[in-house]
């Protein structure tokens, strides 16, 4: 008799092998350095296991959710630690004289402001949907969207003749 993996371990392998990619990309939109996001998937997933007959359906949104979550949580425990960059720091940089890449312009939002960005453009979800995602409002979703893209003008000048 051959051993075949239960319908549940089955789906959930299936959707692990089409999706963790997609799930990896939001991660790293969302923290901008590729070990943490895969850490944030993988951990995201092995909640997932003990969940997954409940949101095997429709399973983004929750691991969205969760992504999202846990990487608010590590920011919250982590800040104010050493940032380990690949070279020194020349020097004091005058940002206000140099536009930054979106990257690490992104990297210099709150978190949570971060995430309604990544939400709302790169997975493009409606503010409705980001507001479940993060678990606030639509009203907390729309100011933070506001304050991020003033702050992401500030980083970036070349984005001030951007219409919002």
């Amino acid at each position: 008799m051959v051993d075949r993996p239960a319908p549940d371990r089955a789906s959930f392998e299936q959707y692990v092998l089409e999706r963790r990619a997609a799930l990896v990309r939001i991660a790293y939109l969302l923290c901008g350095d590729a070990h943490l996001a895969e850490d944030l998937v993988q951990g995201a997933l092995v909640k997932a296991v003990g969940h997954w007959k409940r949101i095997g359906d429709n399973p983004e949104p929750w691991l969205r959710k969760v992504i999202v979550n846990d990487h608010i949580s590590g920011w919250r425990r982590h800040r104010g630690r050493e940032h380990v960059t690949e070279r020194p720091p020349d020097g004091v940089v005058d940002l206000a004289s140099r536009d930054l890449d979106l990257a690490a312009a992104l990297a210099r939002l709150a978190p949570r402001q971060r995430a309604v960005i990544v939400l709302r453009y790169y997975e493009d979800l409606t503010e409705q949907e980001t507001g479940r995602t993060l678990g606030v409002s639509v009203g907390t979703v729309k100011s933070q969207h506001r304050d991020a893209i003033a702050r992401l003008r500030v980083l970036m000048p070349s984005l001030a003749s951007v219409a919002p």
